[in-house]
């Protein structure tokens, strides 16, 4: 900290909106590049409004009665606290900053922090604020995201000549239908409980919290879900497999969710699931249907078979960060 500096952390409120509006607009300067924002973030007026309606949290940093940092978190969308970003302006004390940020979250949280798990992205530079988040208890998860870019002949290429696995008799891949819903919130509750997932969205622990995540997909919450692009596993005509999709945001597609129930796993299905995902939804980018610039996903980076069937469907890596999480009660 800088000789004479004064630190005070306060919620956005109506009398900071004017002297404030600067630093919201260093940080969607630097979104993209700095914090790998797939979509431009809210207008200022947009990132006000939300903030007035408690859709999300702001806590700014004055120093020495002037904005140069903030932090935005959301308890709205998940049975998670979602620490969203820590943003500061220039290069200066960045480390004493997002300290006094993430001591003032922790505090203003305090209640919620005995049911609810904390949950944050460290996309970009937050990455390097690791180290330090550590000694506050949070531990972390190494995410990867990979990109299929629907204008690179290459990757569809590979994908046309990703290898499947014959389709044993009694399997057949079929698309989404709402009655497959209670079943699929089954497969992916039994096939997500014990991994990373589970960690920072507690909710894959039960079959209600499941429901609740597969709700919000099939309802287009986290974004336009795709029923035509999520491909369906069946065998004997009973649903065994699910591949989701849908639209996180512009021309962006994603999947979300790739489970398969445990006795028909190992066989190689889904590959099968994946390719028609994609598929399809090229189709649709071809036909003038639907236009997409990519489809991605993300997968633990040391969950080498789901990386490995993501090359071999054309996928490239690119960018892996931290997912930091705090458990309830630490």
């Amino acid at each position: 900290m800088t000789l004479n500096t004064v630190y005070e952390t306060r919620a956005l409120t109506k009398d900071l909106y004017k002297i404030f509006a600067g630093v919201y607009s260093d940080f969607r300067a630097v979104a993209v590049e700095n914090y790998k924002f797939e979509l431009e973030p809210l207008s200022y007026e947009g990132f006000v409004e939300a903030v007035e309606k408690e859709l999300i949290k702001c806590i700014v940093l004055l120093e020495n009665q002037i904005p140069t940092a903030f932090l935005v978190y959301t308890t709205m969308i998940s049975e998670a606290i979602e620490l969203n970003v820590i943003h500061c302006l220039g290069e200066e004390d960045l480390t004493e900053k997002r300290k006094v940020l993430v001591e003032k979250f922790l505090e203003e949280t305090q209640e919620e922090r005995t049911k609810q798990v904390v949950c944050y992205p460290m996309l970009g530079s937050q990455g390097d604020f690791v180290e330090y988040l550590s000694n506050y208890g949070f531990k972390f998860v190494g995410l990867a995201v990979l990109r299929f870019m629907f204008q690179n002949s290459n990757s569809e290429a590979i994908l046309n000549n990703m290898e499947l696995s014959e389709l044993e008799e009694g399997y057949e891949i079929k698309t989404w239908l709402s009655g497959y819903f209670h079943d699929a919130v089954k497969i992916v509750q039994a096939a997500f409980e014990n991994t990373a997932d589970a960690l920072f969205d507690p909710r894959f622990k039960s079959i209600d919290g499941t429901e609740d995540i597969l709700e919000k997909i099939v309802n287009s919450v986290y974004g336009e879900f795709l029923p035509m692009a999520t491909s369906v596993l069946t065998y004997k005509n009973q649903p065994c497999g699910f591949c989701f999709a849908n639209v996180t945001g512009g021309k962006i597609a994603n999947i979300p969710i790739v489970a398969i129930e445990k006795e028909h796993r190992g066989k190689g299905l889904s590959k099968h699931l994946l390719k028609k995902t994609i598929k399809t939804l090229l189709h649709s980018n071809k036909t003038g249907e639907r236009e997409f610039s990519e489809v991605n996903t993300c997968t633990e980076t040391n969950n080498y078979q789901a990386l490995k069937m993501y090359r071999h469907a054309g996928f490239k890596e690119d960018y892996s960060y931290p997912q930091s999480y705090l458990g309830a009660n630490e």
